[in-house]
């Protein structure tokens, strides 16, 4: 019995669902001394603030009025102290400097999350005595980002805290608000340490 011929736009179909199924069936099929690539493990930042460890002179500089277009900043001078706890899985910063504008003691309780793999910064100071809402964050490449949402004079703005220029006798940490949703950022404070030992 002959073949029924098809017509053109059956033909068509025909072809086009054939070239369909044969390029599913190629792209299934692996490649030939291809290395398919597995995820990567997430990176394992427990030691991360190592580097910090130990007694630093530390020079703040404070923007007096954030988010006001104030350009008045106020200078700072003292000390810090950084204490590994939980073998480096966390650390405890005690700061203590001064100014014109008056004296400042701080705390600073970092904790790592070893699910997440993230770091949280956790400040208070004495005047307040209670901590402020956690920074959440992690190194990547030798920097530090962190990021929280907090309110500041009765508007809820973006916090981020960044952790760069990393030396084994030096580093430099800036704090910046954003009110706009994180297009724009306002540095306000700038710390930068140097080991005394």
């Amino acid at each position: 019995m002959k073949p029924k011929s098809l017509s053109g736009t059956a033909r068509r179909r025909f072809v086009g669902a054939g070239l369909l199924i044969t390029g599913l069936i190629f792209s299934l099929q692996p490649l030939g001394g291809a290395n398919l690539q597995q995820p990567q493990a997430p990176r394992d930042g427990q030691n991360d603030f190592d580097f910090e460890i130990g007694n630093w002179n530390t020079h703040i500089s404070r923007l007096q009025h954030p988010l006001t277009g104030s350009t008045t900043w106020v200078e700072y001078h003292g000390t810090s102290v950084v204490r590994k706890i939980w073998d480096g899985r966390a650390n405890m910063v005690e700061l203590e400097v001064d100014s014109p504008a008056g004296h400042v003691e701080g705390i600073s309780l970092r904790l790592y999350n070893p699910q997440s793999h993230q770091w949280s910064l956790n400040f208070a100071n004495s005047r307040v005595g209670a901590l402020s809402v956690p920074t959440v964050g992690e190194f990547r490449n030798g920097r530090g980002e962190f990021f929280d949402q907090e309110e500041f004079k009765g508007r809820m703005i973006l916090v981020k805290n960044v952790w760069m220029d990393l030396t084994a006798n030096s580093c430099r940490f800036e704090q910046s608000f954003s009110d706009d949703g994180g297009k724009t950022w306002e540095v306000n404070w700038i710390a930068v340490d140097t080991r005394t030992k």
